[in-house]
């Protein structure tokens, strides 16, 4: 088995969220979970299929997000895996819970704006994600001006009362 880092390209704007899921008919949900969750929203979406053709599905309202998504899973090249690129001004936040409760999701391994590293293993044929880099080490904790910043800057987004 070899281990390998495999970077998501993508935009400092753009949020991706990537995510495993187990049937062909992945696309399609997602693609409606994603547009009943957020009228208007701008995505392009891409899945590995692991069996059968084992070809990559691909859907969106964005053809440049589309084939943004198509070409990280391409570079990725683990089965069952999707990815959903954002447009700019989409969050996962509106939309991270539609894509959970989609059916054929398993799992979610980043939801992020963040420079993103994915760690997979190899074997013959076969990739697996074993898990994510998502972003910078921590370089402290936080003070009370850092939690009353942090508190003002939700409710500035509207998040909080």
């Amino acid at each position: 088995m070899e281990l390998k880092l495999i970077p998501i390209e993508k935009p400092e704007t753009l949020n991706v969220i990537l995510g495993q899921a187990h049937f062909i008919k992945t696309v399609e949900d997602l693609h409606e979970a994603l547009v009943t969750a957020v009228p208007g929203i701008r995505f392009g979406l891409a899945f590995s299929e692991a069996s059968g053709k084992r070809l990559i599905r691909r859907s969106g309202t964005d053809e440049a997000l589309v084939e943004l998504a198509v070409r990280n899973l391409l570079n990725l090249a683990a089965g069952h895996t999707f990815l959903i690129v954002l447009g700019e001004g989409f969050y996962p936040i509106n939309v991270l819970h539609a894509v959970k409760a989609c059916p054929e999701v398993v799992r979610i391994f980043a939801a992020t704006a963040n420079p993103l590293k994915v760690v997979v293993a190899e074997e013959g044929e076969q990739r697996a994600i074993l898990g994510v880099m998502d972003g910078f080490k921590p370089l402290g904790v936080e003070d009370e001006a850092e939690v009353a910043w942090r508190k003002d800057l939700l409710r500035r987004f509207g998040y909080k009362l």
